[in-house]
């Protein structure tokens, strides 16, 4: 019988330690990790409001097959063509003040004659391979963002 309890205690002991610390950490210590992403939240939107709008986008395309590569300036709510791809420009943003810095556009790209999108979304030209164009014969990526 006595081992039977000290059994279930064993047992329920450590669900008990679970429910006040949380992977090594106190109350006091969670509730400071959600005051820093309260922090991060804001230093976010503080990001978000210093970057600049431009007036178009400036993208290069590559074909893997050949090698070829083609640089095309698209306006702000154009489209442009890469390799027979209909590339449209949604929007381009800046870092305020730096208009050949770390660019990101949202573009839509199409096959003509074809129903849908094949990419739709936000580019990073520092990062185009975090949500990049999956095409199997063409890249299209984001250099910079154009200014008046």
């Amino acid at each position: 019988m006595i081992r039977a309890l000290l059994c279930a205690l064993a047992i329920l002991a450590p669900g008990a330690a679970q429910a006040q610390i949380v992977f090594g950490q106190t109350t006091e210590e969670t509730q400071g990790a959600e005051a820093d992403s309260t922090i991060t939240e804001e230093a976010i939107e503080e990001t978000r409001l210093q970057a600049a709008i431009g007036t178009g986008a400036l993208l290069r395309g590559l074909d893997k097959v050949s090698g070829v590569v083609i640089d095309l300036a698209v306006p702000t709510g154009a489209t442009g063509q890469i390799f027979g791809l209909d590339v449209g420009v949604s929007e381009c943003r800046y870092p305020d003040g730096n208009p050949a810095g770390d660019a990101y556009a949202y573009l839509v790209i199409r096959v003509p004659g074809v129903e849908g999108a094949i990419f739709t979304g936000w580019m990073i030209a520092s990062a185009p391979a975090l949500n990049a164009l999956d095409h199997a014969r063409y890249d299209v990526w984001v250099l910079r963002c154009t200014t008046s």
